[in-house]
């Protein structure tokens, strides 16, 4: 069963069951992004904001996922509960709300789905938006449970690397992967985890839509991967490589990862090996 739903369907779903809506949008921009729609939700969304709630607050790296009791909290706040059908968006594609839709799955929701293509889509498609996000009413009984596998530490990747015991794929361009050009972030290194694979995100998105899947196995097909370990996922902060993860999840590869601190937390420090060829 696909996590990916259309527009079209989504608006069908929603006349027949009830649906919790989740805006998943991220404030800070994402490279190629495109411009993003303000202002406008698709009616009956809350928030769910990963870079400054549903986050660990402890953490000097960005939106970090939070433990068990955290999580759970805040979703019972939003009023969800494990057994919802969620749908989680965002107003620029299908970006930023990969990584919501594997943060719930990991805590266990049984039912998340990704808009694909987003509020844009929504839009495209000739259906209606409100000007105000639904505030939360609680009430939720969602129980969090620890996945130790879903999103993985710097220890834990370098093990990886070191054994070239994983496929680690980095969802950043090619410029970045090569360390071609200088890093966003000020003060990151420039390269990649070493014996790690390029995949950039944008390879299997066409205006922020997911492609169809004879493209998505295309875009795998050609990294030759190891199809007996598993598939680690890196990025710049944790969020782009949750598109490659929903990609290979769409197309039957489990045994998925993301690495959190991805290069956020690999470039800056300097302990940890890179490459640039």
């Amino acid at each position: 069963m696909s996590n990916l739903i259309s527009a079209r369907e989504l608006k069908e779903l929603m006349e027949t069951r009830t649906v919790k809506l989740l805006d998943a949008s991220i404030t800070f921009q994402i490279p190629s992004e495109a411009p993003k729609i303000t202002g406008q939700w698709i009616a009956g969304s809350i928030r769910f904001d990963y870079d400054r709630d549903f986050c660990a607050h402890d953490s000097d790296l960005p939106h970090m996922m939070p433990n068990v009791t955290l999580f759970q909290q805040k979703a019972q706040a939003l009023g969800l509960n494990n057994s919802d059908c969620i749908v989680v968006y965002d107003n620029s594609g299908t970006l930023a709300s990969p990584r919501a839709w594997w943060m719930l799955s990991a805590m266990g929701a049984t039912n998340v789905l990704v808009l694909n293509g987003g509020l844009p889509a929504w839009i495209e498609a000739g259906f209606e938006t409100v000007e105000k996000l639904n505030e939360p009413q609680g009430g939720g009984s969602f129980l969090a449970k620890n996945n130790a596998s879903a999103f993985i530490s710097a220890a834990e990747v370098l093990k990886f690397s070191t054994d070239q015991s994983a496929n680690i794929l980095d969802a950043r361009s090619k410029a970045r992967f090569y360390g071609e050009v200088p890093e966003p972030r000020e003060g990151l290194r420039s390269g990649h985890i070493p014996y790690s694979i390029n995949l950039p995100f944008g390879r299997l998105l066409n205006n922020g839509a997911f492609k169809p899947l004879e493209d998505l196995r295309d875009a795998y097909a050609d990294l030759d991967l190891d199809a007996d370990k598993p598939l680690v996922f890196s990025c710049g902060s944790g969020v782009t490589a949750c598109i490659l993860l929903l990609a290979a999840h769409e197309i039957g590869f489990r045994s998925l990862s993301i690495y959190d601190g991805s290069w956020t937390e690999w470039g800056a420090d300097t302990s940890l090996p890179i490459k640039c060829e």
